[in-house]
């Protein structure tokens, strides 16, 4: 597939911080729109970036960027259950409520193909080893329940002129110019590496994670295929299927001996192994990097002063962010 005109909601984030470089690299033109409040610093200077500040929820600045392009990545959404719950309001407008405008508004203007990143968080808790794209949906909070209402609104829209897909990401963890420091692997790496002490609360819940890098991957892939095999399709994206106990164990490993183990009791049990088995035999993408290569980044980073005062700077908390911002 030759070069296309991309535009991605929520590309100044955590994981546009890898995957912006990685569509100009496979020499895409890239438009993306996004609030910039973890600063506008996150992408390259590239000729073929548009970057704009803005709100999804403005249909008329979606009208004015969306025509032209042929391929629209939806990542923006306010991302996980605390920084939701945190704004029930503001979440439900961003995560839901701007959803079926755009999604028409790229139908409309004659986008080819439309992915939407949703997450692995909408199956729930399930007893069941390995969780696949068939099983149903439990979604427990109003963060995944709105993931898993979004998926049904795209699927209305999967025509023969416009091509829907969904994908369901782990936990992503590892490096980004625009970094998270408050999901598991990297929350655990930053405390391991500063404070020489991590605390597991429980430790057998099973938590899937995917390396930032391979998350990227993972979205050429779904646009590079052709349109007969993911045209309505749903994919897992993940790889590890850790206990929180084995990735304290791997940071530990990754970060230093003399890093302490400590584990407390939890009532959070949510348990899940997330199978990435279709994506592997329908688009042959495999997940190559791992948790510890994660760790060794992340670690690479503090040493070389790339993410200074990791443990207090708000631009690495959602929460913190959000509330010093007083978003609406």
């Amino acid at each position: 597939m030759g070069p296309k005109k991309i535009f991605v909601t929520g590309g100044a984030g955590y994981v546009g911080g890898i995957l912006i470089p990685r569509l100009l690299q496979d020499g895409h033109s890239v438009t993306v729109l996004d609030l910039m409040i973890y600063g506008e610093e996150v992408l390259p200077n590239n000729m073929n970036l548009k970057t704009i500040k803005g709100d999804i929820r403005d249909q008329s600045v979606l009208r004015d960027l969306i025509p032209g392009n042929d391929i629209v990545i939806h990542l923006a959404c306010i991302s996980n259950d605390p920084s939701f719950e945190m704004n029930p309001d503001l979440g439900k407008s961003i995560n839901l409520d701007a959803f079926r405008p755009l999604v028409e508004i790229s139908r409309d203007n004659f986008v080819e193909r439309f992915i939407y990143a949703s997450s692995s968080s909408v199956y729930g808790v399930k007893e069941e080893p390995n969780v696949h794209e068939e099983m149903s949906l439990e979604p427990l909070t109003d963060y995944s329940i709105f993931k898993a209402d979004c998926e049904k609104i795209l699927l209305e829209y999967q025509s023969k002129d416009f091509t829907t897909i969904t994908i369901r990401p782990a936990t992503v963890c590892g490096y980004s110019p625009r970094q998270r420091l408050d999901v598991v692997v990297n929350i655990l790496t930053n405390l391991a590496f500063h404070k020489r002490e991590i605390t597991i609360f429980g430790g057998s819940q099973l938590r899937p994670n995917i390396h930032i890098k391979d998350m990227a991957e993972a979205y050429l892939s779904l646009i590079n295929a052709p349109k007969e095999k993911v045209a309505g399709e749903i994919f897992n994206a993940g790889y590890e299927n850790h206990s929180v106990r084995q990735i304290g164990e791997i940071v530990k490993e990754a970060i230093g001996q003399d890093v302490v183990l400590k584990t407390v009791p939890t009532d959070d049990n949510r348990s899940y192994h997330v199978s990435s088995e279709k994506i592997k035999k329908v688009l042959g993408f495999t997940a190559t990097n791992t948790i510890r290569d994660a760790c060794l980044e992340l670690k690479h980073a503090f040493e070389t002063g790339l993410l200074p005062n990791s443990l207090e700077d708000e631009l690495y908390f959602n929460i913190k962010r959000m509330q010093s911002l007083d978003m609406k």
